[in-house]
């Protein structure tokens, strides 16, 4: 009944939405999924196929991070990503679609946190992925394969725009792509819950951002996050606390913890070589344990944490570049650039959803 009743305009569909999210948790996620795909254990990737929409899945991001230095020797965070979501499973064209964008960029400094927020409805050419050539937009932002060969996600560009920053940036692959948890199969909760998610965790950036007291050129380094599904959560996980660690001899690690009512972690870790070799670890072979809690837009939300993964001897303590690197988006959240010392050093993203 509510997809029917959210198929009858734009803005009462993103209302519908957000009615659902405020009563069963952090964007519907864990939700039943009658009538959308599952993910499938033995499913084999296509590439680049599969950097494409997945419309029988009811939610899908395509995820950018960027931990930047920039000429003027300040340290700057960049996120943008684009959501599809689906109200139902079935197909629709022109303004019956039942396909929802949204899209995210923020641009983040150890004095400002900036965002903005785009909204679309699917099927009228205002946003949308198209695998070959690649490409991923809404509206003015954009995030756009030139890799002349290879996977085109090799080399891209990122465009994104906000009342008061823009940013372009150019991003080339230095590893190849990680398939995160079993082969892409990426498990979610003790009840089996699971979304297809893979990653590009070796990109180079250059580029420029563009703040009001003008612009600076930077270069770092960026990860992308692929991901969909069609109930990612079970339904008494109200959110998560996810990593992308870039270590600084070359290693990478990809680490998540999603809570349940009493704030357990059911958690999930790659570590992937300097090389772009993976090593999956199931649950409770991470710890995720927070040391600071920060007053975040009225919120407790903890923006330090201890991290650990002794299979691989790590111990580490992150610390945000900025605490207060809040997404006061439609659904709001926390997303940042850290640095982390220990056992190993670096630089890398947290996001943390469902801090009420």
């Amino acid at each position: 009944m509510i997809a029917r009743v959210c198929t009858l305009s734009f803005s009462v569909a993103w209302l519908c939405i957000a009615s659902i999210v405020s009563a069963q948790g952090f964007a519907g996620l864990g939700t039943g999924s009658d009538g959308f795909a599952l993910p499938d254990p033995d499913k084999t990737f296509t590439f680049p196929l599969d950097h494409g929409p997945h419309p029988e899945f009811r939610i899908e991001w395509w995820y950018v991070t960027a931990t930047l230095t920039g000429a003027d020797g300040q340290e700057y965070g960049v996120q943008w990503t684009l959501f599809r979501s689906a109200l139902s499973p079935e197909a629709g064209t022109g303004w019956q679609t039942p396909q929802l964008w949204m899209g995210h960029a923020a641009l983040t400094s150890a004095r400002s946190h900036r965002y903005a927020e785009k909204l679309a409805r699917g099927g009228i050419g205002q946003a949308g992925v198209s695998a070959a050539p690649f490409e991923a937009w809404i509206d003015d932002w954009a995030l756009r394969s030139v890799a002349d060969a290879g996977d085109p996600l090799d080399a891209i560009e990122l465009h994104a725009r906000g009342a008061d920053f823009h940013y372009d940036l150019s991003l080339n692959a230095d590893g190849p792509l990680v398939l995160q948890g079993e082969q892409g199969f990426s498990v979610k909760s003790p009840t089996g819950e699971a979304s297809h998610y893979y990653s590009q965790p070796f990109y180079r950036v250059s580029g420029t951002l563009t703040l009001p007291e003008g612009a600076v050129a930077v270069t770092g380094q960026a990860w992308l996050d692929r991901e969909w599904s069609s109930q990612p959560l079970a339904a008494d996980q109200d959110g998560w606390d996810w990593l992308s660690l870039q270590f600084d001899d070359g290693t990478r690690l990809m680490g998540f913890g999603l809570r349940d009512g009493s704030g357990t972690h059911f958690t999930s870790a790659t570590w992937i070589s300097a090389e772009g070799a993976a090593t999956a670890y199931g649950d409770g072979a991470l710890t995720l344990e927070p040391l600071e809690v920060a007053e975040v837009a009225g919120r407790r939300v903890p923006v330090r944490w201890r991290v650990a993964l002794p299979a691989r001897g790590v111990t580490i303590e992150t610390t945000p570049l900025n605490p207060q690197a809040w997404m006061g988006t439609a659904f709001a959240y926390w997303e940042g650039p850290i640095r982390f010392e220990g056992s190993h050093s670096g630089r890398g993203y947290l996001e943390m959803t469902g801090y009420q």
